[in-house]
């Protein structure tokens, strides 16, 4: 059986379903029920608070991290887990502006996802020490890169677009210029291959709820280059990040290198089944992921153009500076993709006029592309859009 046959029947797909969204939420691995029953069962309702020592809670970020590590080519010792993704890249940007004292400048670019550069704009007014934020065009950040630029500040992976930053380049010409490098992997982590460790790379943060499975509200993870672990002090310095957590000490003094970036009580339930799906990330290699990746996405995108040439790519045409999504414009966008969903086929959609599709390789195949495409088809070609109810904007697009 192909591993990705195997892949997909782990997953519970709904009957009737395609689902190319997984780049904004995973669907449920049907193993993470099961653990998510034991844990409630067994840990939480047997062992009430003694779970934190006999189920090893306490050690769950770290324990999982490790298994993120793998995926993003970082080693072990090196992620931990735990809060939410703005609060990762709050954590990151703070310690990576006081590793660079002196400069100024944080270095974004206009396509970055809007959280990151809002919580860049709080921190900025929160230090008030005459900090400024940059965001040029993504494909002029290397051209701002000089003396003035503490930290460069990317996602790796467009939201909208997919479009794709080379990491390794831009590290390094980062570096070359005296600035530290954050990489956001929101849709990179579990989407393509990613070597931290090779390309040098200062700090990485993500999410769990994408292409890794573990679910709605699942936990960040953040990644500190083993050269700054011990000397990081985290802006937000929670008991969790302290060296004796159960000291209770009344300062604050950080934990043993990436523990010293835990903040608050971790999302115990919420790893569980994490777990769950990573169980499944440890079958596959991050090549075959990504070469399968590839593959449905170019049928994908010779498809639609074939059959729905009214509707615009807006990806990358090189697979290789596109991350694992594909994505289309179109001025009626919006009521075009509540139609779609209305024919079973699920999408997302991102302002101001863009259809967005995730290539997931672990449950999607080429039948899924070809439904896809061909009900794409029936809605252009008949005009199935064109209502009043498909225009009503719902708060989740």
């Amino acid at each position: 059986m192909d591993i990705f046959e195997r892949t997909r029947a782990m997953f519970h797909l709904p009957e009737g379903v395609t689902y190319l969204d997984g780049n904004s939420l995973g669907p449920l691995p049907i193993a993470a029920q099961e653990r998510v029953d034991a844990m409630l069962r067994d840990q939480w309702g047997e062992m009430l608070i003694t779970g934190w020592n006999k189920a090893g809670w306490m050690d769950q970020p770290a324990r999982v991290g490790d298994r993120i590590a793998r995926l993003i080519g970082a080693p072990s010792g090196s992620v931990v887990m735990g809060d939410t993704l703005s609060i990762k890249v709050y954590q990151a940007l703070a310690s990576a502006l006081e590793l660079n004292p002196g400069r100024k400048v944080i270095l974004s670019d206009s396509g970055n996802f809007p959280s990151d550069l809002y919580m860049a704009d709080g921190l900025i007014r929160t230090l008030d020490r005459g900090l400024e934020l940059k965001a040029p065009a993504p494909e002029e950040v290397a051209a701002h890169l000089d003396s003035d630029v503490a930290v460069l500040m990317l996602t790796q992976v467009d939201y909208r677009t997919g479009r794709m930053h080379d990491m390794e380049a831009l590290t390094r010409a980062a570096h070359a210029a005296g600035a530290l490098v954050i990489w956001d992997l929101a849709h990179s982590a579990g989407a393509v291959p990613v070597d931290l460790a090779g390309c040098d790379a200062d700090f990485a943060v993500g999410c769990s709820y994408k292409f890794l499975n573990s679910g709605p509200g699942g936990p960040a993870f953040i990644y500190v280059h083993p050269k700054h672990a011990t000397q990081v002090r985290p802006a937000l310095s929670g008991w969790l990040g302290h060296e004796q957590p159960f000291a209770f000490d009344p300062d604050y003094r950080p934990g043993a290198g990436i523990e010293r970036m835990r903040v608050g009580t971790p999302p115990v339930i919420q790893m569980a089944a994490l777990e769950a799906a990573l169980d499944i990330w440890d079958l596959v290699d991050m090549d075959a992921v990504r070469a399968r990746s590839i593959e449905l996405s170019e049928l994908f995108i010779a498809l639609v153009e074939e059959k729905c040439p009214e509707l615009t790519v807006v990806s990358p045409r090189d697979p290789a500076t596109r991350g694992s999504q594909v994505a289309f414009s179109h001025p009626e966008g919006y009521a075009i993709m509540q139609a779609l969903i209305s024919k079973g086929v699920i999408g997302d959609f991102r302002a101001p006029d863009i259809l967005r599709f995730g290539i997931t390789p672990l449950y999607t195949n080429s039948n899924d592309i070809i439904r896809a495409a061909s009900t794409l088809h029936k809605i252009m070609e008949e005009r199935l859009w064109d209502r009043d109810a498909y225009r009503v904007r719902a708060r989740v697009t």
